[in-house]
């Protein structure tokens, strides 16, 4: 049952990692808030009818948990999603995983701790800072990365930048979120509802702040319906089930090492696909940004994100 455990966790992994890439050629055909809507509709359409059984169980306040915890999923999706179109998709996916990082470091006030939770360890400050520095590489290399003649060549370039990237930033800060009010109500709600409520409510307000974000485009392709269908499908629908039903097997620290290959997926992707390569001090922005990751969860933590998804 581990190993099976084991594997689908690492296939779901490696479908979020992958669909960066696809997302970002999907986007050409359409604007990131209409796919989004359009993704999250049809995910809430394939969990109601596999979960169909389960909206009798719904109560009040399964219903005003579900609006929180799907607000927030909302808002990563949105940052992600637009983010990605100004971009590349290996930045997209690292800067991503900080969602890892920020979640212990968001636990510091007592407020947002679940029941019973610890405040994070000396390894969430030291993975913090190994990530953070990571991104200024990633992001920003050195505008003279390939001279050291002085030590002004050496530090960052923060003119490059772009609005993709803090846009993506603001994404993990969202799935933060969404992992901490997950915290709080997961244990009080069976997952077959909560993945319904979420990801209906997730729809919801992605259709309220739709005109709000952008003007609507779709032109619909094989590209885009792949891309659609892979995603809510899944990405979202499947891959959401999935983890829920291996995280109650595995342990929480292996769940969470498992989610830290997802960017290497993405760029994994990228390269073959794209062409998409990191430089040198980019690359060791990446290595720094998994390392941080890595260390942060080496002590278990009072949460385990579960949508660090593209």
């Amino acid at each position: 049952m581990k190993l099976r455990a084991y594997l689908l966790m690492t296939f779901v992994v490696a479908v979020w990692g992958s669909t960066f890439v696809l997302i970002k050629g999907a986007l050409t055909d359409s604007t990131p808030a209409a796919f989004n809507l359009i993704r999250m509709t049809l995910a809430f359409a394939l969990l109601a009818v596999a979960y169909h059984r389960y909206w009798h169980t719904l109560r009040r306040t399964h219903i005003l948990s579900g609006a929180v915890v799907g607000l927030c999923l909302a808002v990563g999706y949105q940052f992600q999603t637009i983010g990605l179109v100004r971009t590349t998709p290996s930045k997209s996916a690292f800067i991503t995983g900080l969602v890892v990082v920020l979640v212990p470091l968001f636990s510091i006030a007592p407020s947002l701790r679940p029941p019973g939770a610890h405040a994070p360890r000396w390894n969430a400050f030291l993975g913090a800072a190994l990530a953070f520095i990571g991104i200024l590489f990633l992001t920003a290399p050195p505008a003279g990365s390939g001279s050291s003649s002085n030590f002004a060549s050496l530090l960052p370039d923060l003119s490059s930048i772009n609005l993709g990237d803090i846009l993506t930033f603001g994404c993990s800060i969202g799935f933060a979120f969404h992992c901490i009010a997950l915290g709080h109500v997961s244990p009080r709600i069976p997952f077959q509802p909560l993945a319904i409520l979420q990801v209906g409510f997730c729809a919801l307000f992605m259709a309220i702040s739709l005109p709000l974000i952008e003007h609507p485009h779709i032109h619909f392709t094989v590209r885009l319906i792949t891309a659609l269908v892979i995603a809510a499908a899944l990405a979202t629908a499947a891959a959401f089930s999935i983890q829920s039903w291996a995280q109650s097997i595995l342990p929480s620290t292996h769940t969470a090492l498992l989610l830290t290959l997802e960017p290497v997926f993405a760029w994994i992707t990228s390269y073959f696909i794209t062409g998409e390569r990191l430089g040198l001090v980019p690359a060791a922005g990446a290595i720094l940004i998994l390392s941080g990751i890595a260390i942060t969860e080496l002590v278990p933590q009072p949460h385990v994100p579960s949508a660090h998804e593209a």
